[in-house]
């Protein structure tokens, strides 16, 4: 990748923001500036990594005419900064959810495609050595059709970003697009990636927990494809013993994805014996690999592994488990 002489502009300074400027250094990005209101969050970040520091976006933008943005704001401002980094001919990276209502989304998939631009969303567990596995076995057969799935994942908001007050997150804020529905929408996006669009979504969504937010924290889905096969997905943020997993259910045989250590794919299936893959998982690699992803799409033109369209998708399915908990039925509305 020729990444000596592009000019990448980071807007947030939260944890995700500075997460990616370490890794833009670390793949060998020439220039790369950040752009957040708060001078305090931006200090640690110009004394690490001698980044260029900017306070107004709209500033930054015009000053330094970035090759790319990535947006690394709460989701609230995700499409108007990704259309202004687009007007500005920029190649843009947008962080999970999309944004967190699908006004405005077309205009930015118009946009994008007429300015010839490559837009990626963040999805990063598409780069999990485990996930990967699991789309191959489902790619491959390997357990037959797939019958249902259950997946699930928790941790305690609390503990999420330890250094900050959750009740200043933006998972804590519906207006700044909070909410387990949409922060946990990596597993609403795999699982499409593994089955296409639902046909249909159930959901029971409410604030179960005492934490001072003013969003859903716990949110159990029913998702229906339409091979017939169902999928049981269930996200928190209230759970004090962070865990994520993947079950796959198939004619011939069961998948297992333990998340944990030592992170696994087990494969059981009756009269043979059971397999198992075993990964030494580094977090932070899913990040490199989405960046690389991002970086190698610019200079080539070719579509990232999640584009704007595909996250367009798992934004309206979220939205539509989310309206689907607050009206109590069922949405079969299509994307």
């Amino acid at each position: 990748m020729k990444t000596g002489g592009m000019n990448i502009l980071v807007a947030g300074s939260g944890s995700i923001g500075r997460r990616h400027m370490r890794n833009l250094r670390s793949l060998g990005v020439g220039e790369v500036a950040a752009c957040d209101p708060d001078p305090e969050r931006l200090a640690p970040m110009v004394a690490e990594l001698k980044i260029h520091p900017y306070s107004n976006f709209e500033e930054a933008l015009q000053t330094i005419r970035p090759d790319a943005v990535l947006i690394c704001t709460p989701p609230s401002f995700h499409l108007t900064q990704a259309r202004q980094a687009i007007a500005a001919g920029a190649h843009v990276f947008i962080e999970k959810p999309l944004s967190h209502s699908m006004e405005g989304v077309k205009a930015l998939l118009n946009e994008a495609r007429a300015a010839g631009r490559v837009v990626q969303v963040g999805y990063n567990l598409r780069f999990h050595p485990a996930i990967r596995k699991l789309k191959q076995i489902v790619e491959e057969n390997t357990i037959g059709r797939i019958l249902w799935t259950r997946a699930e994942v928790g941790q305690y908001l609390p503990d999420w970003r330890p250094w900050q007050d959750y009740r200043q997150s933006y998972t804590a804020r519906r207006e700044l697009g909070g909410g387990i529905i949409l922060d946990a929408s990596h597993e609403i996006d795999y699982l499409l990636w593994f089955f296409g669009e639902p046909i249909e979504v159930l959901c029971m969504a409410s604030t179960v927990s005492q934490l001072a937010v003013n969003v859903e924290d716990s949110a159990s889905l029913l998702l229906r494809f339409a091979s017939g096969s169902h999928a049981d997905l269930h996200l928190d943020f209230v759970q004090r013993i962070p865990t994520r997993s993947c079950k796959l259910v198939g004619e011939e045989g069961t998948a297992i994805w333990e998340d944990g250590y030592a992170v696994s794919v087990r494969v059981l299936r009756p009269g043979k014996e059971p397999e198992s893959f075993r990964y030494d998982f580094d977090d932070n690699g899913m990040y490199v690999a989405e960046l690389k992803e991002f970086l190698e799409c610019i200079e080539t033109g070719r579509s990232p592994l999640v584009t704007a369209e595909l996250a367009a998708q798992v934004l309206h399915w979220a939205l539509a488990a989310r309206l689907a908990a607050e009206t109590n039925a069922g949405s079969s509305i299509h994307g």
